[in-house]
């Protein structure tokens, strides 16, 4: 997979596929529209329940999965998807964002298996450095 183009608001060097957990209306209408404006497509679901039943029947790029949701909350729907992968192999880059950011935070996230940790609001220039952050290749 190849790095996306750091230029704020310029077309990504490869479209990615993006699976959004998010439960705000407001928040995944936002980063639907970051994406598409940086050339991506954006997928929502409204917890981490449903996130993992989407990744059951589809391949994404990335996922952008909000800490604090109903249901299953972020932290819990990271672990599945790593618990699977040390069982089948492979790795899903994962971005934990939240509205609460507290001391230790990227840590605590990085400790539980994120790639990557924002924190809201999101604002276009962030987001795509968090993501190429993340998928540069190591």
């Amino acid at each position: 997979m190849s790095s996306v183009n750091v230029q704020a608001g310029a077309p990504a060097a490869q479209a990615l596929k993006v699976l959004v957990a998010e439960d705000n209306i407001i928040n995944q209408r936002l980063l639907v529209g970051l994406l598409t404006q940086l050339g991506h497509t954006g997928m929502v679901v409204s917890d981490g329940e449903k996130a993992l039943k989407c990744l059951a029947k589809m391949r994404v790029d990335l996922v952008l999965m909000d800490v604090m949701m109903p249901n299953m909350d972020g932290l819990q729907a990271l672990g599945a998807i790593r618990s699977k992968e040390a069982a089948e192999g492979g790795h899903l880059p994962v971005i934990m964002a939240t509205a609460h950011d507290e001391p230790g935070d990227a840590g605590r996230f990085k400790r539980a298996g994120a790639d990557g940790y924002l924190t809201k609001p999101l604002d276009l220039q962030r987001l795509q450095a968090e993501i190429s952050r993340v998928l540069r290749p190591r």
